[in-house]
Formats: structure tokens, C-alpha cells, sequence
């Protein structure tokens, strides 16, 4: 993570650089405004990064003689026969299509996605049997 907060600093000093004669020889205040906030937002992302790899250290990839089966295992737990992506999915897209075609559309869209939504939440809720 080392690499990634080096080049997000670059950026971060970029921007920070070309900010000031931009803002003093040029007219437009949206473009001063714009390159202080990509400053602002690459900072703030290597800020993320350096404080990740203070508490982290290297991963394997950023040593040399790291290895692949340094990175093996599990990496996440992904439920094998849960519906509530799709349902969640049909209720974005009747939400979408009903801003498009009117309201009643949409007012069944919320509802379909409050299911998706309630399904995901509760998927793994079990009570006291």
C-alpha cells in the first residue's frame, strides 16, 4: 500500500501545485474551485493509504520475495442461494423505470426494493429456537 500512497501524494502535490498560478493568473473561479477540491480529494485518499499502511505494514505484494500463497485463504463470504440481490436489483430498476413513467411505477419500485433491502438486512437473522 506503500506504492498507492506514493503516487496518490503526487497527485495530491500536483494539483496543489498547478492550483496556485492557476488562481493567480487565471479569471475562472470554477476552476480554482475544482483544483482545489482534486487536491483535496487525493489528499484525503493518501491520507487513507498512509495511515492503512501504518497499521497494516506490507501486504506480499509490496515485498520482493513475497509470495502468492502469502495471499491465500478466504477473502469474503458470499451467501450461495440468497434472492435478495435480485430482488433488490428489480426494485432499482422499477424505481428507475418509474421516474421515467410515472409515480405509481416508482411507489412499487420502493416497495420491491424495501423487500431486497429488508432481505439482505435479515438474511442471516435467526431467533431463539
Amino acid at each position: 500500500m506503500r506504492a498507492e500512497a506514493w503516487y496518490f501524494t503526487g497527485v495530491s502535490a500536483f494539483f496543489a501545485l498547478v492550483t496556485v498560478p492557476y488562481a493567480v493568473w487565471g479569471d475562472d473561479p470554477a476552476g480554482r474551485a475544482i483544483l482545489v477540491v482534486a487536491c483535496l480529494m487525493s489528499a484525503l485518499i493518501a491520507f487513507f493509504l498512509w495511515t492503512q499502511f501504518r497499521r497494516r505494514g506490507r501486504r506480499p505484494e509490496d515485498r520482493r520475495e513475497g509470495e502468492i500463497a502469502d495471499r491465500a485463504g478466504p477473502l469474503d463470504f458470499f451467501p450461495p442461494h440468497s434472492l435478495a440481490p435480485v430482488v433488490t436489483a428489480a426494485g432499482f430498476a422499477l424505481v428507475g423505470t418509474g421516474v421515467v413513467f410515472g409515480l405509481w411505477l416508482a411507489l412499487i419500485g420502493f416497495a420491491v426494493l424495501a423487500g431486497g433491502v429488508f432481505g439482505f438486512v435479515f438474511q442471516y437473522a435467526r431467533g431463539v429456537r
